[in-house]
């Protein structure tokens, strides 16, 4: 009996494995690919992750530009293809002031530093408007520390008072999400990765001026920061039934 039972385990993996390769789920129907349904978000990923290969490369300045932006900006477009929700619309703003920030700084940095400012304006506006409603006694510390601790490191890493101001609306943005209801692993996690990267840059304006380690993880820490938030707000979003949009 217990050939049978095996026998009959290891073709059932099989026909799911062959399932799974045909693109059908274990009830038979067809699964679209993730491109097919996500095909914003797909594009974003390719861009986002081509991007930091093709900057250490001789891609022309301008055109590396818009390649930098192109990450975030799928992103936003990824978020407005939810647009029946005022929360995907407000993401999605978030998403295209990041993008704005990130081609600016290329070519003015003080500019590129109000796009990102305004953004995080924009992401504190998303978040207050989820927050939680009783948020852990660990959760508030953690907000506080952020919001106090970032502007301060920045100050110290810099001794420049703009810096220090664009750090607070940084923190506050962290802080925000953090204290926010959505899924504090993904969007919460997202923005301290949007902070870690953040300081880095300051870094770079201080005691790591000389050093590679910026420039490797500054960009990973951005991106995908950025992609966690962005997926974990319309994920919850959808699972609160704000929109039916793939």
């Amino acid at each position: 009996m217990a050939l049978p039972l095996a026998l009959l385990r290891r073709c059932g993996k099989t026909v799911l494995l062959n399932m799974a390769l045909a693109g059908l789920g274990r009830d038979g129907v067809p699964k679209r690919a993730l491109i097919e349904k996500r095909p914003w978000l797909v594009a974003s990923l390719v861009a986002g992750v081509s991007y930091w290969l093709a900057a250490k490369g001789q891609v022309p300045g301008l055109w590396l530009i818009i390649w930098k932006g192109a990450g975030v900006a799928l992103l936003a477009a990824y978020a407005w293809a939810h647009h029946p929700s005022r929360n995907a619309r407000l993401l999605a703003l978030v998403m295209a002031l990041g993008a704005m920030g990130d081609m600016l700084l290329e070519l003015f940095f003080t500019a590129g530093a109000v796009a990102f400012f305004t953004g995080h304006m924009a992401a504190i506006a998303l978040y207050f408007g989820h927050r939680r409603a009783h948020p852990a006694s660990s959760q508030k510390a953690a907000a506080v520390t952020t919001l106090i601790g970032v502007p301060l490191i920045g100050w110290q890493l810099t001794s420049a008072p703009e810096v220090a101001l664009y750090a607070l609306g940084l923190a506050g943005m962290a802080a925000a999400a953090w204290l926010s209801n959505f899924p504090r692993y993904r969007v919460g996690i997202g923005a301290m990765m949007f902070v870690a990267s953040d300081l880095l840059i300051f870094a770079r304006m201080g005691p790591l001026a000389g050093s590679a380690l910026p420039g490797l993880l500054i960009w990973p820490l951005y991106y995908f920061g950025q992609f966690l938030i962005c997926t974990g707000v319309i994920a919850t979003l959808r699972k609160r039934g704000e929109f039916d949009a793939g």
